[in-house]
């Protein structure tokens, strides 16, 4: 009988680091094979290199990073990307750390990667490691079937019977309004303002009750207020995380910022579970306080999850309120400075109006109104940078070779990155007068995707009409009750970044009363 012989273990583990040695070979090699084809194919060129040439393999650069950190850190980011798409040109590479990226504000990319070529990109790994801290896995941090779950949750929300219900804006403007002195005086920062109005609007179309935060702004430690500044603070901490990328680690503030936010959202969670409760039982008692539409009524006959609803709740609200606010504070910081818009602007809302509270049709009529809106998002895009991972490989129609034309190949991994802050200033697409604010321009360019405020594609901004909607509808009220507004602030707009793009100084004007 012959006797059982032991293989000693270290043969196994040889043989198993020898097979996927081979495996990764055989890899490498298919690979290379594969896109060398696309390559020919397509006649593809590398774009011209933010790092530069060099004979060693540069597996990790610190160059970019150093530069987005220092940049973003002095809050001139948006301009130093400007020029640097002006030295390197409109589609460059670099690295960032160990990733590889592409940065491009060529429409014809932008397009393929939101749209036409939808399917080969994703969220990249560290946006969605970093939004899901705050905002959980929601619309903003997820892809494929669980983000056209969480779309077909939030989409109905703002059909248009919701979003032309000015009710909930009147209310809150008149408050906002009520908060301005009205000696013609007295300086009052309206960004402040417009981020209380719209947190307590959004929160009132969300939660079915309003944070009531304009009412409250003298009383720092309301639960509210301490709700509104977290909000605010964890914004900021996800958006360093997403440029610090690996290296980010969490500091204590944060952790604490993100039990108020999920803790003050959890009591209307639990609202909204009782509502759904009564809706079960008799439909016809299940109502809101004041019988206006509510988006966590509609979110709770489809889910009763209630991480999944506070997780949509705050996407939601980052949607609803903080580009609204953006958008509001930035278009009066040019409008105090510039009395000749705001003539013409006063005249359009006369016109139109005769004082008397618009509805929802003759917001949409106001065609100036609509330019200025348009040219702020321009100028000052509230979301001014964006980026998708290739998911395979794939190409880019434009930026490679000598002369930038040729098509590009987009590895897998790879991250696409976009400034429409940059992009919406090259006189290319909007003229040589493309860095001034000119809402004249309007009347006569039809822009495509070089002109993205909301994104594109399958992924655009469902909310949009509302936050066009509340922005213009504040806006009118404000011109109907002040025949003048003065800039208190001679600085430059200065960039703060968080999630959305704000002036770094407020909006501080002094208005008069009509």
């Amino acid at each position: 009988m012959t006797p059982f012989v032991r293989t000693p273990l270290y043969i196994f583990v040889v043989f198993y680091l020898l097979v996927q040695a081979g495996y990764f070979a055989y890899k490498q090699i298919t690979t290379r094979i594969a896109r060398r084809r696309i390559i020919e194919e397509h006649g593809c060129q590398p774009p011209k290199s933010f790092d530069g040439q060099s004979w060693l393999p540069n597996v990790y650069s610190l160059k970019m990073a150093k530069m987005i950190m220092s940049t973003a850190k002095e809050h001139r980011l948006e301009k130093a990307s400007q020029e640097r798409y002006r030295e390197y040109g409109n589609t460059h590479s670099a690295k960032v750390y160990h990733i590889d990226l592409i940065f491009t504000i060529e429409a014809e990319n932008v397009k393929t990667v939101l749209a036409t070529k939808f399917k080969n990109y994703e969220l990249s790994s560290i946006r969605k490691r970093a939004f899901s801290a705050l905002l959980g896995y929601g619309i903003f941090a997820t892809d494929g079937a669980a983000w056209k779950h969480s779309r077909e949750l939030v989409r109905p929300s703002f059909a248009r019977d919701q979003v032309a219900d000015l009710d909930n804006f009147e209310e809150h403007s008149n408050l906002m309004i009520n908060a301005i002195p009205k000696d013609g005086k007295t300086t009052v920062d309206l960004q402040d303002l417009f981020f209380a109005l719209t947190i307590d609007t959004a929160s009132e179309f969300l939660f079915g009750e309003s944070t009531n935060v304009l009412l409250g702004m003298n009383t720092l430690e309301s639960k509210a207020n301490l709700f509104a500044e977290a909000w605010h603070r964890s914004q900021l901490e996800v958006e360093n995380h997403t440029r610090s990328s690996f290296l980010y680690r969490t500091p204590k503030h944060f952790k604490e910022d993100l039990k108020i936010v999920n803790d003050y959202v959890g009591e209307y969670v639990q609202q909204g579970l009782q509502y759904r409760n009564d809706f079960m039982s008799d439909p016809e008692k299940a109502t809101s306080k004041n019988g206006r539409y509510v988006f966590m009524h509609e979110l709770v006959k489809a889910t009763n999850d209630p991480v999944r609803i506070r997780t949509e709740l705050l996407n939601v609200l980052l949607a609803g309120r903080d580009t609204t606010a953006s958008l509001l504070g930035n278009m009066w910081f040019t409008l105090a400075k510039r009395p000749d818009i705001w003539a013409k602007l006063r005249r359009e809302v006369d016109d139109t109006l005769h004082g008397k509270r618009p509805t929802f049709e003759q917001l949409k009529e106001m065609k100036y109104l609509k330019a200025v809106m348009n040219e702020s998002l321009r100028l000052d895009a509230v979301v001014p940078f964006n980026s998708r991972e290739a998911i395979t490989d794939t190409i880019l129609p434009v930026g490679g070779g000598p002369d930038g034309k040729s098509p590009i190949l987009v590895r897998k991994g790879q991250i696409v990155n976009y400034s429409v802050w940059v992009m919406h200033r090259r006189p290319e697409y909007f003229g040589p007068d493309a860095e001034e604010f000119n809402p004249e321009r309007w009347e006569h360019i039809r822009p495509t995707w070089e002109y993205l405020p909301f994104n594109g594609g399958p992924r655009v901004c469902v909310g949009q009409q509302y936050a066009l909607t509340e922005a213009g509808y504040t806006t009118v009220r404000l011109v109907q009750s002040f025949a003048k507004v003065e800039s208190r602030d001679d600085r430059p707009w200065t960039e703060n970044l968080g999630l959305t793009a704000s002036n770094l100084n407020g909006t501080k004007v002094v208005l008069t009363p009509a």
